[in-house]
């Protein structure tokens, strides 16, 4: 029969408990990176085939651009929704607005601290590159940034110009998520 000392006890027991929290610390950013794949494999079909192609099965959301800001190194597929929970893969481009890269106003949405943090950096004049579905690249060139409070703010809506609003959460370094204010960066297509 093995004899165990408290020491060799404590020893296991510490080993089990350092891997059990490194499996819970490892699971959400490879959930993440998997989800990342199947959203990009899937923004590879639409172009390929058309239609909106979800990323798995049961997902309520699908790619319908991709976005790009060359002077930042950001890239970054934009799903339909911009809903909490299909906002923790993707930014998403909000409902009822135009679909990013139609005519109209659309808004995409995204994280402060995840996806969307580049915004803070962006200035005016910038160069922001948007994939359609039909694989076409438009440009857009970046016009204002504005603070604005979520629950009075308005959009102005015309059919006559191509406009894309990219928000997320403000301030960027906030401790508690949620809260009234948006950033936001307007951008104005360039023919």
């Amino acid at each position: 029969m093995l004899k165990f000392g408290w020491r060799r006890a404590t020893a296991v027991t510490l080993l089990l408990v350092s891997m059990g929290l490194t499996a819970k610390a490892s699971y959400i950013p490879l959930k993440a990176m998997l989800a990342n794949n199947l959203i990009e494999t899937a923004w590879q079909k639409t172009l390929d085939k058309g239609g909106a192609n979800r990323p798995w099965s049961w997902a309520d959301h699908w790619p319908v651009a991709r976005l790009s800001i060359p002077s930042l190194n950001e890239d970054h597929i934009i799903i339909k929704g911009a809903q909490g929970a299909s906002l923790a893969f993707a930014p998403g481009a909000m409902s009822g607005f135009a679909v990013p890269g139609s005519k109209g106003v659309a808004i995409v949405g995204g994280h402060r601290d995840t996806d969307f943090g580049f915004l803070r950096e962006m200035k005016l004049g910038e160069e922001v590159k948007l994939q359609t579905s039909s694989g076409e690249w438009q440009t857009y060139r970046v016009t204002a940034t504005d603070i604005v409070d979520s629950r009075d703010a308005y959009i102005r809506e015309s059919v006559d110009e191509q406009r894309l609003l990219l928000v997320t959460c403000y301030p960027f370094d906030a401790l508690v998520p949620g809260g009234p204010l948006r950033y936001v960066v307007s951008t104005e297509r360039i023919l």
